[in-house]
């Protein structure tokens, strides 16, 4: 499956993107962020597009023009403790842009492309979006995509990382969705 947005190709990941994703997947600004260290080398870089990259609805956020991988975006089944995994069919969406990317709104532009493909293509009836306290870009892009307050966790492990965080989590029903995009 590939996803075409004005800017972006939402593709699948490729073992020969491992160079790209460690240029910008080593960063310290990126990962800590969302929860996961630095990436240390580029078979590191490899072997996440081989095990955490080949997962279900997991995209490479590429730079159409050149396709470029520049973030990750990707669906999974909710983390938090509120969901209603047995009502509805409701998908948590995770996402990542590269540090040179931010404030061009291609995290947005990424997650309503997700939003369209999970309420079109895959029958959701509702998304999760979660960000650790103090990510301000990560609540900004789930507010421009119309994600609302849900409710926070507090002392959640954040396991990769090895600490305790505060976690924020936004929901979207589909019916919402189709009011803001109409």
């Amino acid at each position: 499956m590939v996803i075409h947005t004005e800017r972006l190709t939402l593709r699948p990941w490729r073992e020969t993107d491992a160079e790209s994703l460690f240029a910008y997947a080593s960063d310290p600004d990126v990962g800590p962020a969302a929860g996961w260290p630095p990436h240390r080398s580029i078979e590191e870089s490899g072997e996440i597009i081989r095990t955490v990259f080949a997962a279900p609805h997991t995209f490479a956020v590429c730079l159409a023009a050149t396709d470029e991988p520049v973030g990750s975006i990707g669906l999974m089944p909710p983390r938090c403790e509120s969901s209603d995994r047995s009502a509805e069919l409701e998908l948590e969406v995770g996402y990542w842009v590269a540090k040179p990317f931010w404030g061009r709104d291609f995290a947005p532009e990424a997650v309503r492309a997700m939003q369209r493909y999970a309420f079109e293509t895959l029958g959701c009836k509702a998304l999760w979006c979660g960000y650790y306290e103090g990510n301000n870009k990560s609540l900004r892009v789930q507010q421009k995509c119309g994600f609302a307050p849900h409710h926070v966790e507090r002392d959640v492990p954040c396991e990769l990382m090895g600490d305790v965080r505060t976690e924020c989590f936004t929901y979207l029903t589909c019916e919402d969705w189709r009011r803001q995009t109409m």
